[in-house]
């Protein structure tokens, strides 16, 4: 069964624990607003305070959507899953992955409305470069799992994390993977299963450092993929 992020209280941790396995179906979320009126969230997992908590989450522009200007401590990670989302820097339509270090300032805005998986202050750093990817650009290339191709994001030596968008065919013979530093799944295309569950398209999940699964895709699947990130995480 899928484990859902409680709001009972505004400043209360939401899958904060980074020990336990959280599987989150975000397509039975209900959209909360935010502070702007006309930009919406589902919240995977916060740790803090209401706005300015560690947070993953799907957020939602309306069409003509405007969000005040502000500052980003300790960085942040957006994946454009729909429309076309903007700022002062430049206009990012389905498929951008942009990565916004500490120091980084805009004012976002989008004009017909978008969809963005979004990570705030999981980006900390000073050696964090500012990164604009349109991934459909970026080649595929083979793994060392067969059956899998991936395409890199992010990936620097000062830091344990990286990031990518992997496909996996059909049936691909992934076998037992380990996570020694953890990792985090969101499903873009398709659907994959374990020993644990099934997850389909809109799932996010969090696997704790040390774990491991025997994952296979049955009609094939697309995922971004965040490994050894947990480290830059805090817990409740």
């Amino acid at each position: 069964m899928m484990n859902q992020p409680k709001f009972d209280a505004p400043d209360a941790p939401h899958n904060g624990d980074l020990t336990e396995r959280v599987v989150v179906d975000t397509t039975i979320l209900d959209w909360t607003p935010s502070p702007s009126g006309t930009v919406w969230r589902k919240r995977m997992h916060r740790v803090g305070p209401a706005e300015s908590g560690q947070v993953t989450s799907l957020v939602r522009y309306d069409a003509g959507a405007t969000f005040p200007i502000h500052d980003h401590p300790e960085g942040e990670e957006i994946l454009v899953l729909e429309g076309i989302f903007s700022d002062e820097h430049g206009d990012w339509p389905a498929g951008t992955w942009l990565l916004n270090p500490e120091g980084f300032r805009h004012a976002p805005f989008s004009k017909e409305g978008c969809l963005l998986f979004v990570k705030l202050r999981q980006a900390a750093g000073e050696a964090r470069l500012h990164v604009e990817a349109k991934t459909e650009e970026l080649e595929w290339c083979i793994s060392a799992s067969r059956g899998i191709e991936r395409k890199q994001l992010a990936a620097l030596p000062e830091f344990a994390d990286s990031t990518w968008i992997e496909r996996w065919s059909p049936e691909a013979p992934t076998g037992k993977r380990t996570l020694s530093g953890g990792a985090e799944i969101f499903v873009l295309e398709g659907s994959f299963s374990d020993e644990f569950g099934e997850y389909r398209e809109g799932s996010w999940l969090r696997l704790p450092a040390g774990s491991s699964h025997h994952p296979v895709s049955r009609e094939g699947c697309v995922l971004y993929v965040k490994y050894d990130g947990l480290a830059d995480l805090r817990s409740n």
